[in-house]
C-alpha cells in the first residue's frame, strides 16, 4: 500500500493535497496562497514557444521543399502517363511506368522519415519548452510566495488562474534575452 501511493500520479497527488487542506479546515486553507497555471495555453501563448515552433520550421523547411518538388516532379510524369500513354511505344511506357512506381515509392519513404524526424524534433522541443515554462512558474511563484501552484485542473476559478501573470513574465523575459 505505502508502494502504491509514493507511485501516484503527480496531479492527483496535488488535487489530494489539495482535498486533504479543505477538509482540515478552513483556518489552515485560508492562509494558503493557491494558484493555479494552464499550461497548455502557456506553451501556445509563449513568446518562447513562438520562437522555438518557428526555429524547428525553419530547420525542416529545407526538407519540406524538397518533398514538395518531388511530388511535383511525380504528378507531372503521371498527367504524362496519362495523356501520352496510349502514344508512347511499349518500352517507353514501361520505363515511364517504373520510374512513376520507384517515385512513388521513394517519395513515400521521404515522406515518412520526414514526419518521424519532425515528431521526434517537435517532442524534443516541446519538452525542453515545457520544462524552461515550468520553472518559470516555479520562479513566479516563490517570488510572489505562493505555498501551492497546479497545472491541469478541471475547473479553476480566474481568481487563482495565475496563467496570465506567468504569461507577462516570460514575454519580459524574452523581450530581455531577444532584444
Amino acid at each position: 500500500m505505502k508502494n502504491s501511493l509514493l507511485r501516484l500520479n503527480p496531479h492527483l497527488s496535488g488535487l489530494l493535497l489539495v482535498t486533504a487542506l479543505i477538509v482540515t479546515g478552513n483556518a489552515v486553507a485560508q492562509d494558503l496562497k493557491i494558484g493555479v497555471v494552464n499550461v497548455p495555453r502557456m506553451i501556445e501563448e509563449s513568446p518562447q514557444a513562438k520562437s522555438v515552433m518557428e526555429a524547428l520550421q525553419d530547420e525542416f523547411a529545407p526538407r519540406q521543399r524538397t518533398l514538395v518538388v518531388l511530388q511535383k516532379d511525380l504528378r507531372e510524369k503521371e498527367e504524362r502517363l496519362q495523356r501520352d500513354g496510349q502514344v508512347l511505344g511499349a518500352s517507353e511506357r514501361s520505363n515511364l511506368e517504373r520510374s512513376i512506381r520507384d517515385e512513388r515509392r521513394d517519395l513515400s519513404r521521404k515522406q515518412n522519415e520526414y514526419l518521424e524526424d519532425l515528431n521526434l524534433r517537435r517532442n524534443e522541443v516541446l519538452g525542453g519548452l515545457q520544462r524552461e515554462l515550468l520553472q518559470e512558474v516555479q520562479a513566479y511563484a516563490r517570488a510572489m510566495a505562493y505555498d501551492l501552484v497546479v497545472a491541469d485542473v478541471l475547473f479553476a476559478s480566474s481568481a487563482v488562474d495565475i496563467t496570465p501573470e506567468v504569461l507577462k513574465a516570460l514575454s519580459e523575459r524574452h523581450a530581455k534575452e531577444n532584444p
